[in-house]
């Protein structure tokens, strides 16, 4: 299984990296491939490759702001929510996806 995200906050700072390394270490948790695009203070960092997109079973969108390029998730099943619950509960959200996209 093969999940995609974009992960941002109003600041750009600390809670879009640790969305990302906790949505990371998760994946690995529950044995999911989990890609994550930053869109922090220094720009985008690790951008989804277009073959990632197409291949993935579904796509995390932090939605604290707009995230650059949403129009690639296009057709792909997309979960939104702020970068804070995506922190907190990245362990039951990998396994929420894995459990129905498995």
């Amino acid at each position: 299984m093969k999940i995609v995200g974009v992960t941002a906050c109003p600041s750009g700072v600390a809670h879009t990296y640790m969305a990302a390394e906790a949505l990371k270490l998760a994946g690995e948790k529950y044995n999911v491939k989990v890609l994550i695009e930053t869109q922090g203070g220094s720009g985008t960092e690790n951008p989804l490759d277009p073959k990632d997109i197409a291949e993935a079973d579904c796509v995390i969108i932090s939605n604290d702001i707009d995230i650059k390029g949403i129009e690639r998730f296009k057709g792909k099943p997309c979960l939104k929510k702020g970068v804070s619950v995506l922190i907190k509960q990245s362990d039951q959200i990998i396994k929420a996806l894995k459990d129905k996209f498995e």
